[in-house]
């Protein structure tokens, strides 16, 4: 393990009354080592340094020191300084090191987490893992122009001024915000201006601050079902009682009744997550309706509308609305790779200076940095070509699979015909349990994931979600020959 070199200072506990400075020192040192909060080759400051910064004599510094080296744990030769021992006592003698439980004070309760931090529950992240049939929510990373990219940064950096050093409004960079306006307006069918727009970290965020600003605890909320684990936890978090509206060929059923007394209807009508279905025009119209007789807000998620194959693209919800109803996020995150961390909220008039208040006291000086080479990247013409070619690839791969599919998983899994998305779904023959195939298909190093997986209330499909954006087309055919292996295994024939 190579050493670790630092010139911090460094911190210790106060000294309790009556201990001697000796063992004071030496317990100070040793008890974070053991604890693993001084690693194995972290350089310690030099005994003059802890002498002078702590007020103790020089000699005492040495003494506990070369007690804690005799011990092995320092190490270190004259002249190239004194370190954390790579190889500790405790280590070798494998001697556990347990905690102790302390008893419970008389104002636990008031170190409860709140609310919030009781309801809330971990989101999975997508894992540095090589891509097989059929990783979903994920594009092909490896044909991102990284180069470009490389020199846009690199050119952003030489030229980087103090004022960018400073960040830049809590809403994002004006730039940015009027490009991603220019953008929407043209390509979706959003009316919105740039004093509209809000960069966020991605959709996830977007979700987050749509309900740290409209969804009070108790308060109710529509959710899609099926729909995106994302969004529902975060508005379990925040307290809200959730609204299951059910989905068919037309997107999210809209019952008078589970409508009724609903605050907020988070929706993904360009590309129901996971189904894959277009919400239909009277069904849009609909919804717009209800949350103008109810006073109800709507959040579009439109994460990834960018990619369609077939059909004339369908305008957003929120081109639709006229009373600002409706919020509309997306995210570049889909579209150039998940590691950027750029997305976009467009915001009702009403509600814009409430979220900038409100990442103002969460982000204060967003980073502009990756803000500001996207901006590059937009205005030279490459996000549109590289958008361009992606579709071109990813109906290219979507054929394949549907093309093996109907070669070989005929009877056993029937693919739904899908115009956009990064996947598709595909409902498996009576019988057929999809977790049984999850496990089975894994084991021969294909992923899908069982429908089930994404619903609340309402009656799942027997079916699997599979990616094909990320999958090339060699490795897409794999999977289909293994999958009906697997699948003719679960049928009997």
């Amino acid at each position: 393990m190579p050493k670790r070199a630092t010139a911090l200072a460094l911190t210790l506990p106060p000294r309790p009354a009556g201990t001697p400075a000796y063992r004071w020192l030496y317990d100070a040192l040793r008890d974070p080592i053991l604890a693993g909060r001084l690693r194995p080759g972290v350089q310690l400051p030099s005994s003059r340094d802890v002498a002078s910064r702590y007020g103790l004599a020089r000699g005492t510094v040495v003494r506990a020191f070369e007690q804690l080296a005799a011990e092995g744990y320092l190490e270190g030769t004259v002249g190239a300084g004194t370190f954390v021992a790579k190889s500790l006592p405790d280590d070798l003698f494998a001697v556990p090191r347990g905690r102790r439980t302390p008893a419970p004070a008389a104002g636990a309760a008031l170190r409860r987490p709140a609310g919030y931090g009781r309801r809330v529950r971990e989101l999975g992240v997508l894992e540095p893992r090589p891509t097989r049939a059929f990783r979903t929510n994920l594009q092909a990373l490896d044909l991102f122009p990284t180069t470009l990219w490389a020199q846009l940064a690199g050119r952003r950096l030489r030229d980087a001024s103090i004022r960018d050093l400073l960040g830049c409004d809590p809403l994002g960079y004006r730039p940015l915000r009027e490009a991603v306006a220019d953008y929407l307006n043209l390509a979706r069918g959003v009316r919105c201006t740039a004093e509209q727009v809000a960069i966020v970290n991605g959709v996830q965020e977007a979700i987050d601050l749509v309900a740290r600003l409209l969804v009070e605890p108790g308060d109710r909320v529509a959710v899609e079902d099926p729909g995106y684990a994302g969004a529902t936890r975060v508005f379990e978090a925040m307290g809200a009682r959730l609204v299951s509206l059910p989905v068919d060929d037309e997107g999210a059923v809209l019952p008078r009744a589970r409508l009724r007394g609903v605050r907020l209807v988070y929706v993904t009508p360009a590309h129901q997550y996971p189904l894959g279905v277009t919400m239909s025009l009277p069904r849009r119209l609909a919804l717009l309706e209800r949350a103008r007789q109810s006073g109800a807000r709507i959040l579009e998620d439109d994460y990834d509308s960018e990619y369609r194959y077939a059909g004339r693209p369908v305008p957003a919800l929120q081109g639709l609305d006229g009373g600002g109803a409706v919020l509309f996020a997306g995210s570049f995150n889909k579209v150039l790779f998940p590691s950027l961390r750029l997305g976009y909220l467009v915001l009702p008039d009403d509600l814009v200076e409430r979220a900038a208040a409100a990442r103002s006291i969460v982000v204060r000086h967003p980073p502009v940095f990756e803000q500001r080479v996207l901006v590059d990247f937009i205005a030279g013409g490459h996000f549109g070509r590289h958008l361009r070619r992606m579709r071109e690839v990813y109906a290219e791969r979507l054929q394949v699979l549907l093309e093996s599919a109907r070669e070989h998983l005929a009877g056993a899994l029937e693919l739904s015909p899908i115009e956009a998305g990064l996947q598709t779904v595909g409902r498996l023959a009576p019988g057929i349990d999809a977790e049984a195939v999850a496990r089975a298909a894994a084991a021969r190093d294909v992923e899908v994931v069982p429908l089930s997986r994404f619903y609340r209330a309402a009656p799942p499909i027997s079916g699997l979600q599979l990616g094909f954006a990320a999958v090339d087309p060699r490795e897409i055919r794999r999977g289909v020959r293994e999958l009906a292996v697997v699948l003719r295994t679960k049928i009997g024939v």
